[in-house]
């Protein structure tokens, strides 16, 4: 590791002296203007699945005071009325963006964890040069990715995340906040402006518990005593204050852990009552778990299917659920997917009007030292076969290579009205966009 836990030093091989939080400016809707230059200084909404509720907005949106998750039919009179560009979520865009963004960020550190699609950290060493640094790297990233972005800069990921939070918001930072710039008058300025709920790992349920020992800024935290917040709340709030001191107990991983439960679910376009169209929708799923357990290097000896009609309608409710170990771990498509429909036929009723269905998988084992069944090994050329799969939906974007049962019917597909083409990750889409 290149951070070890309070109380503890660091390796001499790498001598990490700070950390650096690098986040995509309004990522998603950066990334639909990324393709498209005529939106330059018009507002951008992205809306989420089944273009219910609005999850992404652009600057020039966030002006206009759409405000985020709220209900798209609300506000279609604003957006017609201010020429919004509308987008439904393209997650397969999003997600090889981040990609691409990922690898040019980790060529500036010397270690990198990635905490979510569009942000990550940074370890830093004792000779980093500070904010000038950071300007090279919003200006990398621009440039290589197209991505606008803000850095913040501390001597703990805590401070970091808050340094980066108040980057975004006070212009006169240029998108690069070093804490270690300010002085102790204005560190303690800028932690008072901040409430507590606003520091990374204080959820609004703590935020609550903190205002009633009047606790409400992150001066206020960062000054508590951590014996009496280790009493009175956790450890883990301890720590919290120890790195809004400037003293690193947060460990920066190199590869995220493995999830312990795999889930794909997702509400349909119009409400389903047939079987075929559950069975397509859960081949759906049942083929994503399957590659998002193989990514990670898992098998899975236990498999979970649900269903579900509208929890608004007054009549006609009813969920179904079922689930089963496997004979033998496993993450082959195919044999999850055999599982599933089996699971499925159990748990359906004619005559329902179904909103939803997923897949999950749990009891996830390291497919490495896995025991292998004497009667029930997998065979090889299903090994290879599902290598072939996740290269070819890597290569040429997801989806083109999918099961049968997938294909019984749409009708089960989510709505996406507003979606934009697959510039990098589907070919035919691409060549679309050149007509």
């Amino acid at each position: 590791m290149a951070h070890l836990g309070c109380g503890q030093r660091q390796r001499e091989e790498i001598p990490v002296s700070r950390f650096a939080l690098v986040d995509g400016n309004n990522f998603y809707a950066s990334c639909e203007r990324l393709f498209r230059p005529d939106l330059e200084g018009r507002p951008i909404i992205v809306l989420s699945n089944n273009d219910g509720c609005v999850v992404a907005r652009s600057a020039e949106a966030k002006a206009l005071d759409i405000p985020g998750f709220v209900p798209y039919f609300q506000i279609r009179p604003l957006c017609r009325r201010h020429h919004v560009a509308v987008f439904s979520s393209n997650y397969a865009l999003y997600g090889d963006i981040s990609r691409r963004m990922m690898g040019l960020l980790a060529r500036f550190g010397l270690q990198q964890e990635v905490y979510s699609i569009d942000e990550c950290f940074l370890a830093l060493d004792e000779g980093w040069p500070g904010r000038q640094h950071g300007q090279i790297i919003r200006q990398t990233l621009l440039q290589g990715v197209g991505i606008p972005s803000c850095v913040g800069i501390a001597p703990s990921k805590t401070l970091a995340k808050l340094a980066n939070h108040l980057a975004k918001r006070m212009p006169r930072w240029e998108g690069v906040l070093d804490w270690q710039d300010l002085t102790e008058r204005e560190q303690e300025r800028l932690l008072e402006r901040c409430g507590a709920g606003q520091v990374w790992g204080v959820g609004r349920r703590l935020a609550e518990r903190l205002d009633k020992q009047g606790i409400r800024n992150a001066l206020q935290l960062r000054d508590a005593s951590p014996d009496t917040l280790r009493r009175h709340f956790s450890v883990v709030l301890s720590r919290t204050v120890a790195e809004l001191n400037g003293v690193s107990c947060l460990e920066l991983e190199d590869v995220a852990a493995g999830k312990q439960q795999i889930l794909s679910s997702r509400s349909f376009g119009q409400l389903v009552s047939d079987l075929p169209t559950l069975s397509a929708s859960v081949a759906h799923h049942a083929a994503r778990v399957a590659e998002k357990l193989r990514a990670q290097g898992s098998v899975a000896a236990l498999i979970g299917v649900t269903i579900r009609t509208s929890p608004f309608r007054e009549a006609g409710q009813y969920r179904g659920h079922g689930c089963l170990p496997l004979p033998q771990a496993s993450d082959d498509t195919l044999t999850l997917n055999h599982f599933a429909q089996t699971l499925l036929r159990g748990i359906y009723r004619p005559g329902f009007p179904y909103q939803k269905a997923g897949v999950y998988l749990a009891d996830l084992r390291e497919k490495a030292v896995i025991q292998q069944d004497l009667f029930c090994q997998a065979k090889p050329e299903r090994q290879q076969l599902m290598a072939t799969l996740d290269k070819l939906n890597r290569e040429h974007g997801h989806g083109t290579l999918k099961l049968g049962a997938e294909l019984l019917t749409d009708d089960w597909r989510m709505r996406r009205e507003h979606c934009s083409p697959g510039y990098t990750t589907a070919f035919g889409q691409l060549r679309e966009t050149r007509d």
